[in-house]
């Protein structure tokens, strides 16, 4: 058993000492914290088993299924929060998501790779569309920003439905993308395939199915459960701790989510598998983006909840130097420790910034 597998073993006795604290009233600081860690290792169960599901069911089906579940655990977390009325927190969420893919992942992925490899390599083709599809991203969150910005008189009904329109082409984006990337230019993309392929050749027999299916199924209601827990106590717990809900949103919360494809990414980095590495971190940023932004738009008009596209201008910026980073580094196809350490350098600045920036309100 691998390091990073005992480590998210050792992990999941956070689950009963996380209900317990909630029953137990052993305070909200207790539960936010072990809520978070209990989360760690069943995001990561969830993504074993939709790998192991998607070696028996093939390519095409098992790209879908990683398409779907990528970042089901931060779609739960954004969606009890949405439920909870903490949108702001729910934008923050989808910020630090995006910012911390692109600069926390890719930089720790290429640093540690760097270091073990002296330059890596991977699609450049494939970077330049990853690229485009996070420009996209910045517009689409820049529109309804700039809109509210320049004419005062817009009232928040017309920013819903324009957020809503534009949640609807980036939902078709996204569904263009997965056939763009599963069907027709899928062999610009047949790393996941290869990776998948390997994994079965060196099984003595196919994994069990619905047994995966079983524990994708379970972690994904304890993860609920979990996510419950985390938001219900997150207001007093960063009070507690003297963090602003904007500084939680942006870093916090998205690294708890993201940890196990976090580990993932830069595992399989060190193995000097760097197409397969910026598959996981620019792909989920790109699924962020694409797909569970706008669906938290839609859900936040089904649950009454004042939930669109219009962040705060601080947010707007850091997103769009992240993007512009991320892209510079990545179009010539080739990667170094040194560009590791940029991406690293930029996601400090940024938190620091998130950390000092002063509550407004709405947030914190």
């Amino acid at each position: 058993m691998s390091v990073k597998k005992k480590v998210f073993f050792v992990l999941l006795a956070f689950v009963p000492v996380s209900i317990a604290a909630h029953f137990l009233g052993w305070g909200e600081l207790t539960v936010f914290v072990t809520a978070g860690l209990a989360i760690l290792p069943l995001a990561a169960w969830m993504g074993t088993a939709t790998e192991e599901i998607a070696v028996v069911v093939g390519p095409s089906l098992g790209g879908l299924l990683n398409a779907t579940f990528g970042n089901a655990t931060e779609l739960i977390i954004a969606l009890f929060a949405l439920r909870a009325g903490l949108v702001d927190v729910v934008k923050a969420s989808i910020t630090g998501s995006i910012i911390g893919n692109l600069l926390l992942v890719m930089g720790l992925a290429m640093l540690l790779g760097g270091f073990r490899h002296k330059e890596q390599s991977f699609q450049p083709d494939v970077a330049r569309l990853n690229a485009a599809s996070m420009n996209l991203a910045v517009i689409a969150i820049l529109v309804p920003t700039a809109m509210e910005f320049t004419s005062k008189s817009v009232s928040r009904i017309a920013l819903q439905n324009l957020s809503l329109a534009v949640a609807a082409v980036l939902i078709l984006v996204y569904g263009l993308t997965l056939l763009f990337s599963m069907k027709t230019h899928s062999y610009l993309y047949d790393v996941g395939v290869v990776e998948g392929s390997e994994q079965l050749a060196n099984n003595d027999h196919k994994p069990n199915v619905w047994k995966w299916m079983g524990v994708l199924l379970l972690c994904t209601l304890l993860v609920s459960f979990e996510s419950e827990f985390l938001v219900g106590s997150l207001e007093a717990a960063t009070s507690e701790l003297g963090l602003t809900a904007l500084f939680t949103g942006v870093v916090i919360v998205p690294i708890i989510g993201n940890a196990a494809e976090h580990a993932t990414a830069v595992t399989v980095a060190m193995k000097n598998k760097m197409d397969l590495s910026l598959s996981v971190a620019v792909g989920s940023s790109m699924q962020i983006a694409l797909f569970v932004a706008p669906v938290l738009v839609i859900a936040g008009r089904l649950l009454g909840q004042p939930m669109d596209l219009d962040f705060n201008p601080f947010e707007l910026v850091a997103v769009a130097v992240s993007v512009l980073i991320a892209n510079s580094i990545s179009s010539d196809g080739k990667s170094n420790w040194l560009e590791g350490t940029l991406l690293l350098a930029s996601y400090v600045i940024l938190g620091l910034a998130f950390y000092f920036h002063p509550v407004i309100e709405g947030i914190g």
